[in-house]
């Protein structure tokens, strides 16, 4: 087993996979920027680095840095957690050039993977549904309109190198297609460098699907159940939970074992995320992520599995922790994410945290790395922390979401938490009965039965 991983990130997630450390009996090394000297994985880690000035290129991003953390501490491994270099391939490789572990997939994966257009090419070959489109980059208007009138309007215009939302256009009509391509290609090339986009069929109301899969690099591999993100605000996720209330056992098996038996082939290591539009019971693949998720902890509920644990301990070579007919999904979990934002406008509010009381009780799990008089920086994301919840039965599940959400006290700053307590006595959220366009067409006032 690896002696010292050095955990480059921070938040939550820092934390989060320093406890798993602790349980393995790992050491541990924090790093932070000058903005995060006070974070709590940076107090309980055995050891901390500063890495930089709070701007995440100078300090969270800084591969240089990071070496040197390592080879100053005497780390052996890298948990890159979720966000900054968990996805860069050339990071992973510049760890092997050391003779340091990454505790994440192999980089022709995460390369591959990268690669939006590549990504839907190596689903198809093997064997995952996917989404009708272009077969690679659209390399003008014309080409463009063929493709979407093949598939029909509306067409859903993605930047090739993207994620999180951004470089993504609908065209409803066949008029609407150029200023789509461009105003993608421009948002593509600021974002990530690569104005590349493809085309797909944009579907009306379909639900956001995800499969939670495991590999151990030697050609096993296990999925793990789905997780339903369909609740979403401009691409990003806001409500998590699993099983989806619209999978039957039998389309969770089918899609689950397709997964799975694609990460065979692969031989793909670690954990990852295999992300669906799902609509009319059919299921399109939509991309890859090669990290673990901010929403795993709903995968953990209802498995009972430690999916950061396992991450650390196959990537170190161990064997995956069940066979595919040991593991079984128990009752019903959700994930809210509490943002730092105004409800309402979702203007970001960094601040001192004046009052902070968590909430408790049977199955209520809270990963966060806040505590009372901790002051949320504004140099990065927003998020206060993430309130899992975990019952029998649906029911029981939102019933024990109810209380928590009216237990918790976050004060001195504006949060998210106003909304989720609204959504959680919706009768549409009740009744499961949603989809990815949902929540816009809630905060906009929007009949959403239109």
């Amino acid at each position: 087993m690896f002696d010292k991983i050095l955990i480059a990130n921070r938040g939550e997630i820092a934390l989060r996979v320093l406890r798993a450390c602790k349980e393995l009996g790992i050491a541990t090394v924090a790093v932070h920027s000058t903005a995060d000297a006070e974070a709590m994985h940076v107090r309980l880690a055995d050891e901390s680095v500063c890495i930089g000035p709070p701007p995440s290129k100078d300090s969270y991003l800084n591969i240089p840095n990071l070496l040197a953390a390592c080879e100053i501490t005497g780390a052996d491994a890298v948990h890159p957690g979720y966000g900054f270099l968990s996805e860069n391939a050339r990071f992973a490789e510049i760890l092997a050039e050391h003779n340091l572990g990454f505790i994440g997939p192999k980089a022709e994966h995460i390369r591959l993977m990268g690669d939006k257009i590549e990504a839907k090419r190596t689903a198809k070959r093997l064997g995952i549904p996917v989404v009708p489109g272009s077969d690679g980059a659209i390399d003008d208007v014309d080409e463009a309109m063929k493709v979407a009138k093949a598939i029909g309007f509306p067409v859903l215009v993605k930047a090739a190198a993207g994620g999180g939302g951004r470089g993504m256009k609908v065209a409803q009509t066949a008029d609407d297609l150029a200023l789509a391509i461009s105003t993608a290609g421009n948002e593509a090339k600021s974002a990530f460098g690569d104005a590349s986009v493809y085309l797909e069929k944009y579907l009306q109301k379909p639900r956001h699907i995800e499969i939670q899969v495991l590999g151990d690099g030697r050609g096993g591999a296990v999925h793990l159940g789905e997780r339903d993100c369909s609740l979403q605000r401009r691409h990003q996720k806001v409500w998590e939970e699993g099983p989806s209330p619209v999978l039957t056992a039998a389309a969770r098996a089918r899609i689950g074992e397709t997964c799975a038996k694609a990460m065979r082939e692969m031989k793909y290591l670690g954990v990852g995320t295999v992300e669906f539009l799902y609509e009319d019971g059919e299921f399109y693949f939509i991309e890859m992520n090669t990290r673990i998720q901010v929403e795993h902890p709903v995968t953990e509920a209802i498995t009972g599995i430690d999916l950061v644990l396992e991450q650390i301990r196959v990537a170190n070579g161990a064997d995956l922790p069940a066979t595919q007919d040991q593991i079984t999904i128990s009752g019903h979990a959700i994930e809210c994410r509490i943002n730092a934002e105004n409800p309402e406008t979702f203007r970001p509010s960094p601040g001192k945290i004046q009052r902070y009381h968590p909430p408790g009780g049977l199955g209520v799990r809270i990963d966060s790395a806040v505590y009372q008089g901790y002051t949320i920086p504004p140099y990065y994301d927003s998020l206060v922390g993430k309130l899992i919840v975990h019952g029998k039965t649906r029911a029981e599940c939102l019933m024990r979401l109810r209380r928590a959400l009216d237990e918790i006290v976050v004060d001195g700053i504006e949060t998210t938490l106003p909304l989720f307590r609204a959504l959680v006595r919706d009768h549409d959220i009740i009744d499961g009965d949603y989809h990815i366009h949902w929540l816009e067409q809630y905060l906009s006032g929007v009949d959403r039965d239109r």
